[in-house]
């Protein structure tokens, strides 16, 4: 039987998950990690990403999740993020409408900070459709 080990991911309104689990995959700033039982201590800023979790029964489910903080400690891994959904949670109307405005914004803005506002708005949109695709 694989090792697991407790995982949880908080957004600021809630406890998303918390659980054993084989493993989980999650986008750091630097590339995708898995993250296995026994990995060393570490604390990393993540990106918005899927990340994909494989419970201690083997079941995989995808969860959409924005930028946060990764913190490995010796007994709990916790993930710190400012959103996160369930695939079946995801408005994609909403999603749709968040993408095209932030492209509007894009092809029309003239300040740095507003384009990369807009791009950073676009790969949630982006990401939220895709975790929608997954249900």
């Amino acid at each position: 039987m694989p090792k697991t080990f407790t995982f949880e991911v908080h957004t600021p309104y809630r406890l998303f998950f918390t659980g054993k689990v084989e493993f989980f995959i999650v986008t750091l700033i630097d590339g995708e990690i898995c993250v296995y039982a026994n990995h060393s201590r570490f604390t990393a800023p993540t990106q918005t990403c899927i990340l994909r979790i494989k419970d201690e029964n083997g079941v995989s489910r995808p969860a959409f999740v924005t930028d946060g903080i990764l913190e490995m400690k010796e007994f709990k891994t916790i993930l710190i993020v400012d959103s996160a959904e369930w695939p079946e949670e995801i408005d994609t109307e909403r999603a749709l409408a968040a993408k095209q405005k932030a492209l509007d914004i894009i092809s029309t803005a003239k300040q740095k900070f507003e384009i990369e506002n807009a791009k950073a708005n676009l790969r949630r949109a982006e990401y939220r459709l895709k975790a929608a695709e997954l249900k």
